[in-house]
């Protein structure tokens, strides 16, 4: 555990160290040096590279769960972020989805996202989001709904409630409205 924790910390000030330059400051052969970052790549804590071994550049997730939140994914509310290195990145919601994507902005291509009335795929960034409608996802709060066109997002807002917002006003509404707290619900 000691020399999992040195590694990180060598990565975290150095950037990137390659598993010989391990060994020898270890004093550990090359095998163990293995052995040891296997359970922190495992856990998303540092990633293989050409140049050698880096602090990870996105947080673990593991299949089926939630980037921002840990929830499953496999509901149609779901969100793809899709990075600009090729990752994809799950988030169970539009909220959740909103909130990775105002921490990771200029990593991020194309947000990918559903239609709450019709069930179609859209494009994120053009979609209109609907924060705290009266209506009951039992995911986190407070809720967001997407829309691929305004006019639908504000027709359902005047029967359940909330404000209607484009993809760049929602991030900050979404933080304003949590006050720090995590996503409950």
């Amino acid at each position: 555990m000691e020399r999992q924790q040195q590694i990180l910390t060598w990565l975290d000030e150095e950037g990137t160290l390659k598993v010989s330059e391990l060994s020898r400051r270890l004093g550990v052969s090359e095998m163990t040096i293995y052995r040891d970052i296997q359970p922190l790549a495992e856990q998303g804590k540092l990633d293989r590279t050409s140049k050698g071994l880096a602090r990870a550049s996105r947080p673990a997730q593991y299949p089926g769960q939630c980037v921002y939140c840990g929830k499953g994914t496999n509901t149609r509310f779901a969100v793809q972020l899709i990075r600009t290195d090729n990752g994809v990145e799950h988030a169970c919601c539009a909220h959740c989805a909103l909130l990775r994507y105002g921490d990771i902005r200029g990593e991020v291509a194309q947000v990918i996202c559903r239609d709450y009335l019709t069930d179609t795929t859209m494009g994120g960034r053009m979609a209109s989001f609907l924060i705290g409608a009266d209506v009951r996802l039992s995911c986190c709060e407070p809720q967001v709904l997407s829309f691929c066109s305004r006019s639908d997002a504000e027709r359902f807002r005047s029967g359940f409630g909330g404000t209607v917002y484009s993809f760049e006003e929602a991030i900050p509404a979404i933080r304003i409205q949590m006050d720090g707290t995590g996503c409950h619900g």
